[in-house]
């Protein structure tokens, strides 16, 4: 499930200027702005397992709390890690926030109490989500009990009042600061008219203390991010998350699609040999990550917060999303953002005709990555 995610990058970026349009249509999201312990005692694993991806942030806060667990404890958060990552399972706290999610996990008691009965509070609702994959269940039923010993652990060593520190005071009025500026911003109506899907107007963003690098996209339209990210993160990254998955990926547009891909000289190299700490290790998780990707560089574009689309995917990942550079570009050519349209039928037709063959794809994903079509990856 970590190929869904999406590393969030908050660098700033020169925004590309909103496209003009001709009268504002009615709002249509609606943004609803909370906080969590208990997806903050989550992604707490991340700084706790050691890992130089989360201690870049949160260093001084792992190495703070962290004497105030068992030493049993201590050894197994990094194996927990380590073992999730080996499997199907993936990025350990992203996941595993995204499985529970479905339980409401709101305080670390119900963390603790979802992975105590994971049949009766968990299986119901993962049943229902149409990007589960089973093999993710198997492995948290495999290791919830050692997952429960660390989240009892953490609640016995004070992390309610260790997270209250963090971030102070001036939470709730951080809250309602994010919620005002996010109000104009009319996210859901964009993905309807790129996907030619009906979405739930409300947006939920859980603003956490311990979640860098991550934006993660929980089971309905809810997605996490840090409590200080600028308003152009948080509409890219909302941009980004609702989308997931962009179509069905089990469905026969995706399946062509992947049929495609899986003959490419240079897509499934990168799936193959690209670091695995940034997920996307199959070349379906590839297709869903990248595919949104696209669309939500034509949304941001749309509503004034982009990055330039060249720097952002030679940026981000080791400059992994190849694929996602060439669908925007083959988007761009079609005027999507202007005319809108189903995109599980748009992939459908790209994949019946030579559009994502190796010679249209790389040469769309040259143009918009500014480099050579023959060194597209690896960047160096």
């Amino acid at each position: 499930m970590n190929r869904r995610l999406f590393l969030a990058a908050a660098l700033a970026v020169p925004a590309i200027p909103a496209l003009a349009q001709t009268a504002k249509p009615p709002m249509r999201t609606r943004w609803n702005v909370i906080g969590s312990e208990g997806y903050d005692a989550i992604a707490f694993l991340g700084p706790l397992s050691g890992r130089d991806l989360y201690r870049r942030y949160y260093a001084a806060e792992a190495d703070a709390f962290t004497p105030k667990l068992p030493a049993e404890i201590r050894a197994d958060i990094p194996r927990l890690a380590d073992e999730s990552d080996k499997s199907t399972f993936g990025l350990l706290w992203p996941v595993l926030a995204n499985i529970l999610s479905g339980a409401g996990v709101t305080t670390l008691d119900s963390v603790i109490a979802s992975l105590s009965d994971l049949d009766g509070k968990v299986s119901p609702a993962f049943d229902k989500n149409p990007s589960r994959e089973d093999s993710d269940f198997v492995w948290l039923k495999a290791n919830a009990p050692r997952l429960l010993r660390v989240f009892t652990a953490m609640r016995d060593a004070g992390f309610a009042a260790f997270r209250r520190d963090k971030l102070g005071a001036q939470f709730d009025a951080r809250i309602a600061e994010v919620s005002r500026a996010l109000a104009s911003y009319d996210v859901v109506r964009w993905q309807e008219k790129l996907t030619g899907r009906t979405f739930d107007p409300v947006i939920n963003v859980v603003l956490l203390a311990f979640s860098k690098p991550h934006g993660a996209k929980m089971q309905d339209q809810t997605f996490l991010q840090a409590a200080d990210y600028d308003t152009a993160t948080t509409v890219r990254i909302a941009a980004h998350e609702m989308l997931h998955p962009p179509f069905p990926m089990d469905g026969p547009a995706a399946k062509a699609a992947l049929a495609v891909l899986a003959k490419d000289p240079l897509i499934p190299r990168i799936v193959r040999e690209h670091d695995p700490k940034w997920g996307y290790t199959t070349l379906d998780g590839m297709l869903n990550e990248d595919m949104c990707e696209a669309l939500d560089q034509l949304i941001s574009e749309a509503l004034g917060v982009a990055r330039n689309p060249a720097d952002r995917w030679r940026q981000a990942d080791d400059g992994i999303h190849v694929l996602a550079a060439a669908l925007y570009g083959l988007l761009r050519q079609d005027k999507w953002v202007e005319t809108g349209g189903d995109i599980e039928q748009w992939i459908a037709r790209a994949a019946a005709t030579s559009r994502l063959g190796p010679q249209s794809l790389h040469a769309a994903a040259a143009r918009v990555l500014e480099r050579p079509v023959d060194r597209l990856w690896p960047l160096s």
